[in-house]
């Protein structure tokens, strides 16, 4: 079949290349359509249940993440002149195209007692700015004691203010929404021309558009980065510009269908799928790599041009195959988690990197039969010193000291699992940002100043309707907000009892010894308000339901991970509500950008587990049908296994937690890292034919040949993942960081590990009565290398 393969190839070879062409091409014009994704990525499934409570909250309530603030902590905010600026500065975010409401001190409303109409009205406390500084000084006094706003808007303690930005749904998950918060950073960045004084920024909205700005940035480099170093290593190796360009115009071709695949299946760029690329790159190159290395093998054994690119596709195309497949099973498998954003990921690169081989087989033995035949500068590589003196340092090694191979692994693996065992779960909702990044620094500042600006809501359903008047249940639901209160780094509780509470402060001429629930004879006038058409902010309606039964109670809390927030939300919170809600009468659910961020990290490790589970267990099923022998099996897999527990101590001893971008690498590694095993046992497994399976010799010649293609592929694979390093999000870097010392280890391990267990556990013998595929192969290559020498004995 590969002969047959290899000669239409090297026959049709215009024809092939203009047909790819004409593919790249079609999908360079399908990419133009591709679309960024702006919406959060949703990890917990549309039909879990608390998926389904918190949309039918957002239908109700509205989003709970779409508030944007700008923080000041300066003293010189409170002067006359300052101060206007700032009511100037939020009458120009107010006219910003995609901001729905703005609050500030500067536009501060209070409720205020209208003893004519026997209502409460909303009524500014700063209806204007006065130009004596001891006036200001005055209401700004009167503000601080309206407790409504106490922690929310102003921080008692240091002074600090908040000035927050509501956007509106349409432009929260649109492009529109980079423009937006440009805009509303640029009257900020005015504002602090103008004053000296220094803006904050913060809230998911913000933090989306800087991220994603971030991101699209970061992949055009990388990109360009992949390319530079694969580029700058093929030339190391192979001394020809050939040898770089055309491999490269290859994964090139790749990056296009990648993006023509996305816009196709109508996906979005996201975080992940926009990795797909440069990973490409780095991935596709070592096709290339063990080809240009068979070529050069070849023609320099006998000299034949056409015969050393039929070689090419016959010897390493099946093995090839093979090899693409295990590493996009490692892709593929993510399909089986089930979570839109990785079953993206899963399809678009294990699709390519089967077009890689596609292209890569059919390219190279076509464009290198159009040029000259390489010559002795290019051939050097065969010859190089230092290579050659690793690789026979090895085969010594693997010869000779077989018992302390064992022993040293055997101590690694035994280190490993105590390793693995320290291994801790911990992700972020802001995926751990460097220190000192100033969007780190800026989430500081407000976790520090106004507990943070993470989302977390409760609602409460009364059990009736109209269950909001009932003072008993205010009642209740306040002993619950004052436990909340009394968190440490949790915002104060906002909920229409807090209303209700500023409603008797304001009947009370704004005392603020007043605001608390009000008594039974107090309620029939205070609660009036509910009624009544005052509240032209919409203040009540964005936290009870159109009937009074459903109440919402809207918090804000730091980014302090998975861990703690999971903590806090079921060991701490849930719990008071099961203690003070015991009665049975009231609901009272946590829903929520937080809960459903910790519920989807826990979903998304454990997901990432069971694919890793379903790569190992295709990838064994692969080698079953190689070598039809359960002892082969073991010894293939123990290499790659190998490198996934150095890897997870070392995230063990070191603290790296496991997260949905950690728990990505190991599936993804693994996939990878067989390749160099499926490599060395095909040429294993001729040697051995080759030989008349005598182990030893086999083992040696397999080193010295494939050792070097495993090298420079390891070499490649590593400094390719090592770029991801400079990534500034924590989850790209542990991503580039982690599957490149996990793809060093599995080319040390399948360099000494794999032939030492092939010296001390494989006879060589073949069972007559089986039949693998591997052996097929092999002695088939074997017999038409002796068919081939026949023809030349008698020509």
């Amino acid at each position: 079949m590969w002969t047959r393969l290899a000669n239409i190839i090297l026959k049709y070879r215009i024809s092939l290349m203009i047909v790819l062409g004409v593919i790249t091409i079609y999908m360079g014009y399908q990419a133009q359509y591709i679309q960024w994704s702006y919406d959060m990525a949703n990890i917990v499934p549309e039909d879990d249940p608390d998926q389904e409570y918190f949309r039918q909250f957002k239908q109700t309530f509205g989003e709970d993440g779409n508030i944007l603030a700008l923080g000041f902590k300066d003293s010189a905010i409170y002067q006359s002149d300052n101060f206007k600026k700032m009511k100037y500065l939020t009458r120009e975010l107010e006219s910003i195209n995609g901001v729905k409401d703005v609050l500030g001190l500067a536009n501060l409303k209070m409720l205020e007692k209208n003893n004519e109409k026997k209502r409460f009205e909303l009524v500014p406390v700063f209806p204007e700015i006065p130009e004596d500084q001891a006036k200001l000084d005055t209401m700004l006094a009167f503000a601080r004691n309206l407790k409504f706003y106490s922690g929310q808007l102003i921080n008692a303690e240091n002074g600090a203010t908040l000035i927050l930005v509501t956007v509106a749904k349409e432009a929260l998950n649109s492009e529109y929404r980079h423009t937006m918060v440009a805009d509303i950073v640029r009257a900020g960045d005015q504002f602090h021309d103008a004053t000296g004084i220094d803006v904050n920024y913060a809230g998911l909205p913000y933090v989306r558009s800087v991220n994603t700005l971030k991101i699209k940035e970061e992949l055009n480099r990388f990109l360009v980065y992949s390319v530079i170093i694969t580029g700058l290593i093929l030339f190391g190796f192979f001394r020809s510009l050939k040898a770089v360009v055309f491999p490269l115009i290859i994964i090139g071709m790749i990056v296009v269908w990648v993006l023509g695949t996305i816009s196709l299946l109508e996906y979005k760029i996201t975080l992940l799928t926009g990795l797909i690329p440069s990973i490409i790159v780095v991935i596709g190159i070592p096709n290339s790599v063990y080809m240009l290395n068979k070529y050069h093998h070849e023609f320099s054994t006998h000299g034949d041009q056409m015969k050393a690119l039929t070689k090419i596709i016959k010897n390493i195309g099946i093995v090839t195959f093979i090899t693409n497949f295990t590493t996009a099973v490692g892709f593929f498998v993510l399909v089986f988690t089930g979570i839109p954003i990785l079953v993206e990921f899963g399809i678009v690169a294990g699709i390519n990197i089967m077009c890689t081989f596609i292209v890569s087989t059919i390219m190279i033995p076509s464009v290198f039969s159009l040029f000259k035949p390489p010559t002795s500068r290019h051939l050097k590589h065969l010859d190089f010193k230092m290579l050659n003196g690793a690789l026979v340092g090895l085969d010594v090694l693997v010869h000779n000291h077989r018992k302390l191979i064992f022993i040293t692994t055997g101590i690694l693996v035994a280190v490993s699992v105590y390793g693995v065992m320290q291994l801790q779960s911990n992700s972020y909702m802001v995926d751990d940002l460097p220190e000192e990044s100033p969007l780190a620094k800026q989430l500081k500042f407000f976790e520090e100043n106004f507990s943070g600006v993470m989302p977390l809501e409760v609602i409460v359903d009364t059990g009736t309707k109209k269950g909001v008047q009932s003072l008993n249940n205010l009642r209740k639901i306040n002993e619950f907000e004052m436990f909340l209160d009394s968190l440490e780094g949790i915002s104060q509780p906002v909920s229409v009892v807090s209303f209700i509470k500023a409603s008797r402060q304001a009947f009370y001429n704004q005392d603020p010894a007043f605001y608390s629930i009000p008594n039974n004879r107090e309620s029939a006038f205070i609660l009036r308000y509910l009624k009544e058409e005052s509240d032209e902010g919409g203040i009540a309606k964005s936290f009870v339901d159109s009937t009074g039964q459903f109440i919402r109670i809207s918090l804000k809390m730091p980014d302090i991970g998975s861990n703690k927030m999971d903590s806090l939300v079921n060991t701490v919170i849930s719990p008071k509500i099961d203690e003070i809600f015991a009665d049975g009468k009231m609901d009272v659910r946590i829903t929520g950008t937080v809960p459903l961020f910790i519920k989807g990290n826990k979903y998304l490790i454990d997901n990432l587990i069971t694919s890793m589970i379903f790569a190992f267990f295709i990838i064994a099923v692969i080698m079953a049908l190689l070598f039809k022998n359960f002892k082969m099996i073991v010894i293939s897999m123990i290499p790659n296994m190998i490198p996934l527990l150095l890897t997870g101590a070392i995230m063990g001893f070191f603290g790296i937690p496991l997260k949905p971008s950690t728990a990505l690498i190991f599936s993804i590694a693994f996939g990878i890292s067989v390749d160099d095993s499926i490599h060395f046992l095909a040429k294993y497994r001729q040697e051995l034919h080759a030989h008349n399976f005598f182990v030893p010799i086999a083992v040696s010649r397999s080193l010295r040949e494939t050792g070097a293609s495993m090298i420079y592929t390891s070499i490649i694979l590593f400094f390719g993942f090592v770029i991801f390093t400079l990534s500034e999000f924590g989850g790209t870097v542990a991503l580039g960081k982690l599957t490149s010392i996990t793809l060093l280890f599995a080319m040390l391990t399948n360099l000494i590990v794999l032939p030492a267990l092939l010296l001390q556990f494989d006879s060589g013998k073949r069972n007559k009565e089986d039949h693998p595929y591997i052996d097929d192969f092999a002695k088939a290559d074997y017999d038409s290398e002796d068919e081939e020498t026949e023809q030349d004995k008698n020509t």
